[in-house]
């Protein structure tokens, strides 16, 4: 299947100004050139076009981040050539160091079981994969079947717990949210629960409205549960957004190795963990977590290693940036940085209040972010909103909810460490400007479908509902925005 295509099928010659002064032929769009360029056409060409990208600092949109320090910066140009596989020093201590923070329950001399990864979805496939062997491996050993492997999630899960899924053929059954509820119900999850789950998922930090789940009693019902049954469900954690902010801002919240059926946790070292975009972490409670079988030992590149990867070779920059950042850092440095983050949330959200115009969504405690929707979108919805700010500069993503509370959209603001004050009072004027601006035109979704708002149903005509109202109005603006979407590429 083609998953991309180009930008324009008659625009087949990449043009640039300035290279002109180093080079006058058209360079193919799609095609290696014939020639050798000299490098300064090559980087201005390049250059050139990256000028048309979004500001990454701009991108409210992302939870990855957008600054490091220079020293840091430096550090990484100088690990730029050098292979993660090769090196075992940098990330056996920030696996270490990690787990610790998780709560571990490691002695003073015992190495961690973890491994760093390309970013917390390989993390997730790695942890996902260990609770599939574990469970296969009992239930060959008791002599039962083991080809209906599921795991339980709520609806709100990131995408890359329905490729773990798809990819190595798991069931997966997901806990509805709902109106006003937008995490995983552990009550309905334990419920779900049977023979065959490998494992149930909480979420430390939504997408979606950066709520933590409630890991605790997660775990407390399945141990009931457990005992009822004589199964021994685990959970594992997914952490990627919350697992650099809950033991600095929320220490005494157990939702970590404190919890005995916590077998695993993944965290993405490059969202709050305050590196480049490329590192991920997967932590196991202990070795017996980790099947044997899916450890490989290598020995050609000079000493006997162990590797548990996706992939093979990848950079060691965002390795060594995450070991600079928790030394650099350490405890403190990390409670100030999301202290401050959290603080300009909430500037942002008491901005966004005193406008009259959105409800919050998302909670105070939890990922520093801003979730609203609009009070009233019978005119104009989020989607228009998230649409012309990007006047501004400002990329503000609009989405609806997951099952079954689809019909409801947000707006969502992703507060990183370089989000200052200003720019979240600036924010709030950009949006005011917004909405002032649409208040002044027409309701151009709500025009194209209110000759639709009666539907006939038995002969009699019945006008739609509020609700039923919104979920068209939503639709509609969806299959404009996709149809204004590039290919993926």
């Amino acid at each position: 299947m083609v998953l991309s295509k180009t930008a324009s099928e008659s625009d087949v010659s990449v043009h640039s100004t300035f290279a002109s002064r180093y080079v006058r032929s058209s360079l193919p769009r799609f095609k290696m050139p014939e020639n050798s360029i000299p490098k300064e056409a090559a980087y201005q060409i390049i250059n050139d076009e990256l000028m048309l990208d979004g500001n990454p600092r701009l991108n409210l949109a992302s939870f990855v981040t957008t600054w490091m320090e220079p020293e840091c910066d430096k550090l990484m140009m100088a690990a730029i050539n050098k292979n993660y596989v090769d090196m075992d020093e940098y990330p056996n201590r920030c696996v270490n160091i990690i787990a610790h923070l998780f709560n571990a329950p490691l002695g003073d001399s015992e190495a961690a079981v973890g491994v760093g990864t390309v970013g917390s979805s390989e993390a997730i496939m790695l942890a996902g994969l260990a609770f599939k062997r574990k469970w296969q491996n009992k239930r060959k050993a008791e002599g039962k079947p083991y080809d209906r492997p599921n795991i339980v999630t709520g609806a709100n899960v990131q995408v890359c717990w329905e490729k773990f899924a798809n990819y190595f053929e798991v069931e997966l059954k997901e806990v509805k949210l709902r109106e006003g509820y937008y995490v995983m119900d552990p009550v309905k999850a334990v419920e779900m629960v049977d023979e065959n789950t490998i494992c149930v998922a909480a979420i430390l930090g939504s997408t979606l409205n950066g709520e933590f789940e409630d890991v605790k009693l997660l775990n407390d019902l399945l141990m009931e549960k457990n005992k009822q049954t004589g199964w021994d469900t685990p959970i594992h954690v997914d952490a990627a957004s919350g697992g650099f902010i809950a033991p600095f801002l929320y220490p005494e919240l157990e939702w970590d190795f404190r919890l005995p059926l916590v077998k695993s946790i993944n965290v993405s070292g490059h969202k709050y963990g305050l590196v480049y975009a490329g590192i991920g972490w997967v932590i196991w409670r202990s070795k017996e977590d980790l099947p044997d079988e899916l450890i490989f030992h290598i020995n050609y590149l000079g000493a006997d290693q162990p590797t548990f990867t996706l992939n093979f070779s990848k950079g060691s920059s965002q390795v060594i940036a995450q070991y600079y950042q928790l030394i650099r850092l350490g405890y403190e440095g990390y409670q100030n940085v999301m202290e401050n983050c959290r603080e300009n949330m909430l500037v942002l959200k008491e901005g966004l209040e005193k406008t009259g115009r959105f409800h919050i969504v998302s909670k105070d405690d939890g990922v520093p972010l801003v979730a609203f929707s609009l009070k009233d979108n019978s005119q104009h919805n989020e989607f228009e909103v998230s649409e012309m700010l990007r006047r501004f500069g400002w990329i503000v993503p609009a989405y609806t909810m997951p099952a079954d509370a689809q019909h409801v959209t947000v707006l969502r603001v992703v507060i990183r460490e370089d989000f200052s004050r200003t720019l979240a009072e600036r924010l709030v004027l950009d949006i005011t400007k917004v909405l002032h601006e649409l208040d002044a035109l027409p309701a151009k979704v709500n025009a194209k479908i209110s000759a639709q708002k009666n539907t006939k149903a038995n002969g009699t005509v019945r006008k739609k509902t509020a609700l039923e109202m919104q979920r068209e109005i939503t639709q509609t603006w969806l299959k404009m925005v996709k149809a204004r979407k590039a290919a993926v590429c």
